[in-house]
C-alpha cells in the first residue's frame, strides 16, 4: 500500500473537529476502537436528503486523505472530500439529545436529523 496523502500545511482545511468531538471518540476509541487506526470520516449514497455521512473506527486505504487532531487520526477517501471539504464535527448533548454533529459548508440541504445532506 502507497503512502496516505496529507494534507500540505497552509493549504486549506479539509476537517476541523471541535474539543467535544474529541474528547468523545477518544472514549469511545477506549471502549470499541481498540486496535483501530483512527476514525474513517466519508459519505455513502442514501438518506433522506441523498448522501449519509459515515463516521466509524477503521483502517487506512490507499488514496486516503489523512488528517490527525489530538491523537486521533482521521481517513477519507477522494471522492468523500470532494463533498466534505471544510466540515466541522461536533459531539453535542442537551435535552434534544446527543450525538456527533456535522457542519458541512458544501451541504445545500440538510435532513431534520442531520445525517444527510444534499449538494
Amino acid at each position: 500500500m502507497s503512502a496516505i496523502n496529507t494534507v500540505p500545511e497552509g493549504a486549506s482545511v479539509l476537517l476541523r473537529v471541535t474539543p467535544e468531538a474529541i474528547a468523545q471518540l477518544k472514549h469511545l476509541r477506549e471502549k470499541e476502537g481498540e486496535g483501530r487506526a483512527g476514525v474513517r470520516l466519508g459519505v455513502k449514497g442514501g438518506g433522506c436528503s441523498g448522501f449519509s455521512y459515515v463516521l466509524e473506527f477503521g483502517e487506512p486505504h490507499e488514496g486516503d486523505r489523512l488528517f490527525e487532531q489530538d491523537g486521533i487520526r482521521f481517513f477519507m477517501d477522494r471522492k468523500s472530500a470532494i463533498y466534505l471539504k471544510g466540515i466541522v464535527l461536533d459531539f453535542r448533548s442537551g435535552l434534544k439529545g446527543k450525538g456527533f454533529s456535522f457542519d458541512n459548508p458544501n451541504a445545500s440541504s440538510t435532513c431534520g436529523c442531520g445525517e444527510s445532506f444534499s449538494v
